[in-house]
Formats: C-alpha cells, structure tokens, sequence
C-alpha cells in the first residue's frame, strides 16, 4: 500500500525557511514521478516543484523559482522541499504527490497518490 506522509509545515515570518519532508512507503519512489502541490484557501491547487522520473530534471512554477529547491534521497525514500526566502503568498496546504511513470509532475491528474497535507502560514 501506497502512503505519503508530509512533515515539516507550520509558521514562520517573512523570509524565513522551512523544509519540507514527504516520507513515501510501499514503493521505491525513485521510480516515479515525485512532486509537490499547494493549495491557498479559496484557490485551486497548483503544481510548485517537481522531479521527472528516472531523471535529473526538475520544474518549479515561476513563483517558486531561486527561493524553492525539490530533493530526493534515495536510501530514505524521502522527498524534500527546501522552502528559502518565504512571502505570505506563499501560505498555503503542501501536498506530497506520487505518479507512475509515464507521467508530468506538473499536472495533478498524472498523480495516483497524495499526501494529506501540511499547512504552511507566512506572516508578514
């Protein structure tokens, strides 16, 4: 069975960091499609950082860009989400997504699995 579990979230200032952490089991998650979403209330969910399967390539939505960085190690079968230099804008539910290959980590409909979530709430 398929989980995803999501740590790391809570509240910080402007500007301040956080790392995000998606422990995966019951796959080697090396061999998918692994991503992370947000969700702000009242808004639709949205693609921020991702990891092509089988490759080095990543994407990060433009908002995200030079302040995000999306990780992966292997032993741990654990993805990160190194969250730098954070706005309110950015407060949002992080969501953890898996997919099976071939698939677009951009695109949620590509992604089987979910994490529950982790709330991230940035003060200004």
């Amino acid at each position: 069975q398929v989980q995803l579990v999501e740590s790391g979230g809570g509240s910080v200032q402007a500007g301040g960091s956080l790392r995000l952490s998606c422990a995966a089991s019951g796959y080697t998650h090396s061999s998918y499609c692994m991503g992370w979403f947000r969700q702000a209330p009242g808004k639709e969910r949205e693609a921020v950082a991702g990891i092509y399967t089988g490759s080095s390539s990543t994407y990060y939505a433009d908002s995200v860009k030079g302040r995000f960085t999306i990780s992966q190690d292997n032993a741990k079968n654990t993805l990160y989400l190194q969250m730098n230099g954070l706005k309110p804008e950015d407060t949002a539910t992080y969501y953890c997504a898996a997919g099976h290959p071939p698939c677009d980590p951009t695109r949620s409909y590509d992604m089987g699995y979910w994490g529950k979530g982790t709330l991230v709430t940035i003060s200004s």
